[in-house]
């Protein structure tokens, strides 16, 4: 069983939009998961315009993939990098902790994460 940053078990970020690695709504990782879609992020605007620009447009609806595109409020999976970055530019969306993969801990510290909590 999956274990979320606080101890206890991993909790669904999102079945709508379906998000993580696996396609099951939690951002559970393994080793084939090169990207560590570890975070359960509450997307923001901000952040949509920020990783847009670096590449990564989520906003965007790709329907041939069964993806609807992202908008402010939506939980999402997000790749641990990334939400570095963001975080480093200073518009990292908030983290849904109970949702927050136990691997997340060996890149950000808990307290920069309960910083940024939004549960």
């Amino acid at each position: 069983m999956a274990r979320n940053v606080l101890g206890g078990e991993l909790i669904e970020c999102s079945s709508d939009p379906m998000t993580g690695f696996y396609r099951n709504g939690k951002c559970d990782t393994c080793g084939e998961d090169q990207g560590m879609h570890t975070v359960c992020v509450q997307v923001t605007d901000a952040f949509l315009e920020f990783t847009a620009a670096r590449g990564n447009d989520l906003s965007t609806p790709l329907l041939a993939y069964g993806f609807p595109g992202l908008q402010s409020g939506d939980f999402w999976c997000l790749c641990m990098s990334r939400w570095i970055e963001a975080y480093e530019a200073g518009v990292a969306p908030k983290l849904r902790l109970v949702a927050t993969h136990a691997s997340a801990l060996e890149f950000v510290d808990m307290a920069v994460m309960q910083a940024h909590a939004c549960d």
